[in-house]
């Protein structure tokens, strides 16, 4: 490989064989971003290990949604994950912490609920194109 191209590349990709191209369908492509964008302090990296998809593909899957939906960067995913509340001694301020650790929790429970429901779509998928 040329230097130029190997400055480019993602020092962890550098070693790695190159991926063969998969045709996604459309709707796995849309599940894949609906989890993306629903998971606080997610990262491309992690969200595409996790599903098996190039991080560069899911990138730009992002991009194109967002692109379709009007929305910038600057507002897609404020902030990453909330920094961890100290009790408090006020019961409204402690009602507060819980009802937001609680909807933590339930994003939380619907990130793996869609990761659960793309791995079995994948599932049938490929048990549909293993023909042995």
């Amino acid at each position: 490989m040329d230097t130029l191209i190997l400055d480019l590349l993602d020092p962890e990709e550098v070693g790695r064989p190159p991926m063969a191209m998969k045709d996604y369908s459309d709707e796995f492509k849309a599940d894949t971003v609906a989890l993306y964008e629903s998971t606080p302090g997610a990262i491309y990296k992690s969200i595409a290990a996790d599903l098996g998809v190039n991080r560069a593909t899911l990138r730009e899957w992002v991009l194109r949604d967002r692109e379709r939906r009007g929305i910038t960067a600057a507002i897609a995913k404020p902030g990453a994950r909330p920094r961890e509340a100290v009790p408090s001694a006020d019961p409204d301020e402690r009602v507060r912490q819980l009802e937001a650790r609680v909807a933590g929790l339930e994003a939380s429970e619907r990130k793996l609920a869609t990761e659960r429901d793309i791995l079995r779509k994948a599932a049938k998928y490929f048990a549909g194109e293993t023909n042995w």
